[in-house]
């Protein structure tokens, strides 16, 4: 790989990890050809990009990228695969599914919306991750029970104060 090319993939990468917002990396050596293209397969069906990139185009693109991302750059030894995706938890997933077949892909680091995780022992976690959407709306559930409760008394106990009052109270 020439100097232009070697760019030109920091360049490509450091883009990805601005747009996605997500990414894993992974160690998948020592594995076979056919076992990483089957990891490949397995990634474009759950709408995962998955690039392999030497340690150190990785830490430039990180730089590139401009997020602080200095407690990975320990984990960058030996092969790495980079995992991009916009759910935070399906890489974990796909990761845990592959290894009911085998020891790798093993997880490295994880980067999921500016919170870094280091280490295998991070999967569990990892798959249990809620999503902004799912999070935002149990926040706004939270924040409607009072008022629905209110509306509720007003309805049920007529619309005087007294009344209100008596509701709440016997609602507890």
């Amino acid at each position: 790989m020439n100097k232009e090319e070697k760019h030109d993939l920091v360049l490509a990468l450091s883009e990805q990890m601005k747009e996605y917002g997500n990414f894993y990396i992974t160690d998948t050596s020592d594995l076979t050809v056919a076992k990483i293209n089957d990891i490949r397969r397995k990634c474009f069906d759950s709408n995962i990009k998955m690039q392999v990139a030497k340690n150190s185009l990785i830490k430039k693109a990180m730089e590139a990228a401009g997020g602080d991302y200095t407690e990975i750059y320990n984990v960058l030894k030996g092969s790495s695969s980079i995992l991009f995706s916009k759910s935070a938890t399906a890489p974990a997933k796909l990761i845990k599914q592959l290894r009911k077949g085998g020891d790798k892909p093993i997880l490295k680091a994880a980067y999921i919306d500016s919170a870094i995780f280091i280490g295998d022992n991070q999967i569990d976690a990892l798959t249990k991750l809620k999503s902004k959407e799912q999070l935002i709306g149990e926040i706004i559930g939270l924040l409607q029970s009072p008022a629905k409760n209110v509306v509720s008394a007003l309805q049920s106990g007529g619309n005087t104060l007294a009344g209100l009052v008596k509701t709440l109270q016997e609602r507890g």
